[in-house]
């Protein structure tokens, strides 16, 4: 049971200690305008990715994407998705607080899903966190089977509740607040995943 401890242990330092990147501020963004199922979706894709990478990692297949001209063109990718989700949220419509979480002009819900999973998907600092676990993790645990699925099932089982937690925060949070200061918040998020993806292309091509 020590893989799983250490497991949590290791979630639960994600969350609070490198939780504040550019999913973050999406799922805040996602929860406070689109509502609380909306976010859990958003946070469901991020789940479904780090899972993926996960396993692949696992299963000895990510030396697809190795190497560092991959990396470099993953993280120019990424961030301009990320500089496009930025522009788009910035610049999106003013709306009123109940219109989106009644359901009203709602994306379908697999939208969520799949902007949660791109997310992931084109950051290849996540890989390349995932990836570094992987490998410290199957060498202390000598690649045993049942204590690597303990270990990544407590961190990703916690990273995935604390997302939820944010989520339902944040949905909370927006009954409090005004029409003028959500739409704030919004525009915040938006040039907020624009610098990241900024910082994310130059971090890829210039190798710092």
């Amino acid at each position: 049971m020590n893989a799983l401890y250490e497991g949590i242990i290791l979630g639960f330092t994600l969350a609070f200690v490198f939780g504040f990147g550019p999913a973050f501020f999406a799922l805040i963004q996602t929860a406070i305008h689109r509502g609380f199922w909306s976010g859990i979706l958003l946070a469901f894709g991020i789940f479904l990715n780090d899972l993926i990478i996960v396993v692949l990692g696992l299963l000895g297949s990510v030396h697809v994407i190795k190497g560092s001209e991959n990396y470099k063109l993953m993280g120019i990718i990424g961030g301009a998705v990320l500089i496009v989700f930025g522009i788009v949220t910035y610049t999106r419509k003013k709306i009123s607080k109940g219109s989106d979480q009644n359901g009203n002009g709602n994306p379908h819900g697999l939208i969520f899903i799949l902007k949660g999973f791109l997310l992931n998907l084109l950051n290849p600092f996540v890989w390349i966190f995932w990836l570094t676990v992987i490998v410290s993790a199957t060498a202390t645990y000598k690649a045993n089977t049942n204590s690597l699925m303990l270990f990544f099932g407590g961190t990703l089982g916690v990273v995935f509740l604390s997302d939820i937690f944010k989520v339902f925060t944040a949905s909370k949070l927006s009954t409090f607040l005004t029409d003028k200061l959500l739409n704030r918040i919004n525009k915040l998020a938006g040039i907020a995943l624009l610098v990241f993806g900024v910082f994310m292309i130059i971090r890829a091509v210039f190798g710092f």
